[in-house]
């Protein structure tokens, strides 16, 4: 047992994911880190310490998994502060080159991963009347060429939480989403060198943002000092959803 409010972070091995588990620890959470990469989830465990992180090896498309680790967290701790649903994958291709498996699973893992999440922590949250859910979109849900899938999947998430923020609003749970934009991970730097250069002259900013810059917003929506806000759409994205820059 733990008096450090406790956070479930999706996705957690790398990039965003671990930057948000490192803010979070570095404000004082006890962050039960989920993952499919049981590899990555071991590193955080070996770096962060068993004080301040656990990590579950979770397939977010599983409903009995989910259901499990929430058992656990309930079981454990009684109770969870923030949820953030960062886990998300790619496929990406023009429509006509796109096989349905493909749009099949980029829905499963980015969209109906999120909303079992999110079902079993309003569950919990409801009983403790509070709690933080804060789901990981993309700007990509205001549409992107070659990414019909991955566009789709995001605008359920922005859709989802707009939902949820009604119907948990009076037990005290606030949902927000965060569509981050162009961020320097490992998937951006794999991109062919003149691929990515056109990417950040189309910033208005001429920039990358870091995984940091998304982690910041988590902990601002996560703090238990923010209220009042809920239901919104939160843009990290250097500007590029207001337009192409010039």
């Amino acid at each position: 047992m733990t008096s450090k409010r406790i956070a479930v972070v999706t996705g957690a091995a790398k990039g965003i994911g671990r930057a948000i588990v490192e803010r979070l620890i570095s404000d004082d959470y006890f962050v039960i880190a989920a993952d499919i990469d049981a590899v990555g989830g071991q590193e955080l465990v070996a770096v962060f310490g068993e004080n301040q992180l656990s990590f579950e090896a979770v397939d977010v498309t599983s409903e009995s998994g989910i259901n499990a680790l929430f058992d656990k967290i309930d079981q454990k701790f009684g109770r969870l502060e923030v949820l953030v649903n960062n886990a998300g994958i790619i496929r990406d291709n023009m429509i006509w080159n796109m096989p349905a498996e493909d749009f099949d699973l980029v829905i499963s893992v980015n969209l109906k991963g999120p909303w079992l999440l999110c079902k079993e922590a309003a569950r919990l949250m409801k009983r403790q009347n509070s709690g933080r859910i804060i789901n990981i979109a993309s700007r990509a849900w205001l549409g992107n060429r070659g990414q019909t899938n991955y566009s789709a999947s995001k605008a359920g998430v922005v859709g989802m939480g707009r939902a949820l923020a009604l119907e948990l609003g009076k037990y005290n749970v606030y949902v927000n989403t965060i569509a981050p934009g162009l961020i320097d991970t490992t998937l951006t730097r794999n991109l062919e060198p003149d691929v990515l250069q056109k990417l950040i002259q189309a910033q208005p900013t001429r920039t990358m943002g870091k995984p940091e810059d998304v982690a910041n917003a988590v902990a601002f929506l996560a703090s238990p000092q923010t209220h009042f806000i809920t239901g919104q759409t939160i843009y990290v994205d250097g500007g590029k959803s207001i337009g192409a820059g010039g």
